[in-house]
């Protein structure tokens, strides 16, 4: 029966090994160079701040989910583009639906003016 995960083992076996062996030959041969800009903290676009319960702008959080939905509409495309010719007509309408709703909460956003960074 082990001779069935032999194959698995393999490849989990050479991906750890290839993984340390890339890792040590970064830290062994890469430049080191400290800096205080490169040392200093750095917190998501903004300057670290000493107040964990310091109040900043929820737009930047609002971009983000935004890019996030429309970033997954990208992963229902590529497949229902890969079965395109098999699925038919009826696929295409409720695909066409669902980028026309995607188009409307764009402009719902964009002229709400969550998109203007100020």
């Amino acid at each position: 029966m082990l001779a069935e995960y032999w194959p698995v083992l393999l490849f989990i076996a050479v991906a750890v090994g290839l993984g340390a062996v890339l890792l040590v030959v970064g830290l062994l041969a890469g430049p080191r160079r400290p800096e205080a800009e490169k040392l200093a903290p750095y917190e998501c676009g903004f300057e670290a701040f000493e107040d964990a319960r310091m109040r900043f702008d929820v737009r930047y959080y609002l971009l983000a989910i935004l890019f996030i939905i429309f970033d997954l509409e990208i992963a229902f495309l590529f497949p229902w583009a890969v079965v395109f010719k098999q699925i038919g007509l009826i696929a295409l309408i409720e695909m066409g639906l669902f980028l026309l709703l995607l188009v409307i909460g764009f402009a719902y956003v964009w002229k709400k003016g969550a998109l203007e960074w100020e």
